[in-house]
Order: structure tokens, then sequence, then C-alpha cells
């Protein structure tokens, strides 16, 4: 296919290598980032002239518009356009309504796997959209991915995507106070991890990405909580489930207090630039009324 790949960023720019290495016809645009061996268009607009796909990984719903706005009168009728960035749900659904307007397909497919699964083409895309969308980008996911799931019309791959991570978030934060908890009741990290990994507190927060260092697998905490996913990303989809969930009337407490302990850790403490899981040191240096 010949695609146009919009924002190339630390997600985007691999995602587009791995589809240009995979023989398709890739050409790129970003206001800053500009990756080595990848073509280059001057603008978004000619980046996707002529292409059968437009790929959008971009930082937020606002600027996800305003770049539909710019290149969907550029783009070819019946072309497709993929947005893989997470956003709120109204946003997805608005750009798809822009894309009908113009001729256009529109599929949003918000990805999980971070940074290490957009290098290695592993990522996970949760899809919303037409079947008909799906199918066409379908082969792109067997590249970029190792799973893809329709979840629904316009906005649905942006529902799934946000109750996931406030998921995660919420089992993030239980984990680590877990950890403390065992430290100060005098159990080793080891047994902790050795239980509860086979028991009923299995989680991917536990078994997967552990967050302390030298148990379980690796994970950003055995690299000084570099992130693999940054506790200031974290806090954009805890922020995007409550938005989500006031526009639902859905009573979400857990995830309203997951947002809220990440925004004191990332805006107020030092947790910005640092993975998510680095809540675990947060919580050992604290005592039970800190506050």
């Amino acid at each position: 296919m010949k695609i146009g790949f919009i924002g190339l960023g630390n997600m985007g720019a691999p995602m587009a290598a791995n589809l240009a290495s995979a023989g398709h016809d890739v050409v790129g645009f970003d206001t800053m980032a500009k990756p080595d061996g990848l073509t280059l268009a001057v603008t978004a607009a000619a980046a996707v002239e002529g292409a059968d796909v437009v790929i959008t990984m971009l930082p937020n719903g606002d600027i996800l518009r305003a770049v539909a706005a710019d290149i969907h009168p550029a783009m070819k009728a019946g072309a497709v356009h993929l947005d893989c960035s997470t956003v709120d749900v109204a946003s997805a659904r608005a750009v798809a309504e822009m894309a009908e307007s113009a001729g256009l397909t529109a599929v949003d497919a918000p990805v999980s796997g971070g940074i290490g699964g957009a290098a290695g083409g592993t990522l996970t895309f949760m899809a919303g959209g037409t079947e008909a969308g799906f199918a066409t980008v379908s082969p792109l996911f067997d590249i970029m991915g190792q799973k893809a799931v329709h979840c629904g019309p316009a906005g649905n791959g942006q529902a799934a995507k946000i109750c996931n991570n406030m998921i995660l978030g919420v089992t993030m934060i239980a984990t680590c106070e877990a950890f403390v908890l065992a430290d100060k009741l005098g159990l080793d990290r080891q047994a902790m991890f050795d239980v509860v990994s086979t028991s009923s507190g299995y989680s991917w927060s536990m078994n997967a990405y552990c967050p302390a260092p030298g148990v379980g697998p690796q994970s950003p905490a055995d690299n000084d909580y570099t992130p693999g996913f940054a506790a200031d990303l974290m806090l954009k989809d805890l922020r995007l489930s409550q938005m989500a969930a006031e526009a639902a009337d859905a009573d979400t407490p857990m995830g309203e207090a997951a947002m809220a302990l990440y925004q004191r850790f990332v805006e107020d403490e030092d947790g910005a630039g640092r993975d998510f899981s680095a809540m675990l040191p947060r919580f050992a240096d604290r005592g039970r009324n800190a506050g």
C-alpha cells in the first residue's frame, strides 16, 4: 500500500519503519521529529497525497481534529484514515464524521505495548469503525502488532483503550502498595512475588511488569524506572477515563482515585519523566499519615 504517516515520535517512527521494512511505500511527516530511514514530506498534506491509508499518531484530541481538518481534503476518495493516537472518545467520533463527510473511511485504533512494542512490532490494537475499514487496515496491524480487536463502531477503540488503562493504573497502584506493606511486615519481596504471581493477586502489573527491582521478569524497575510507559502518559489516560466517565454518568471511584494519585505524583512530586511503576518507591518513602 501507499501509506502516509503523520506523527513520527517515539511510537510513530518505529511503527512507520516497520511498515516500510515490510515493503509498503511510506511517506511521513512530523512538525518536529525527523527520523532517519524514512521518506519525509514537507507538509502533512503532501505526505497523504495519493495514499491508500493515512496513519496518525498524535498527542491529543485537539491536535487530531486539527490535523484531520488539514489532511482530509488532500486525501484521495475512499482512502482510510487510521488514527492510532490515544484521545478522547468524542474526538475520535468527530474525526470519523469528518472523514465520512469527505468521502473517506476512519478507523480509531489506539495501541497497547509501549515503545518496545512499537519497535518490535508486537503492539495490540483496539479498533473502532466499520467492518470494511477494519478489513482494509488489518494487514497493517499484522505488521505493526501481534493482535488487533475490532471493538465496534467509531470511538469504541478509544473506549476500550481508556477502560483497559484505567484498570492498569488502579492495579499498578495496588501492586505497589502491597509491596510496601510486605516490606514493612518483614516479607521478602521475592517471596511476595512468588506467592502473588501464582495466586489470586495475579495481574499484568505483578507478573509481566513487576514494580520491584530484581523481582520477576525484566521491567523498568530494573533500569531505575526509566520509562517503558511514563507516569505522565498514565495520568493522561486516567484523565481521559474520567472525562469519559463523566460524559457517560459512570461511577468510577477507583479510577478517580488513581487519577488523583498520579496527578500528585507527576505534578507535585518526582514522577514526571519516570515510569508509572515508580509509584513503588513513592509509597516506600511515605508513612500511613503522609497525606
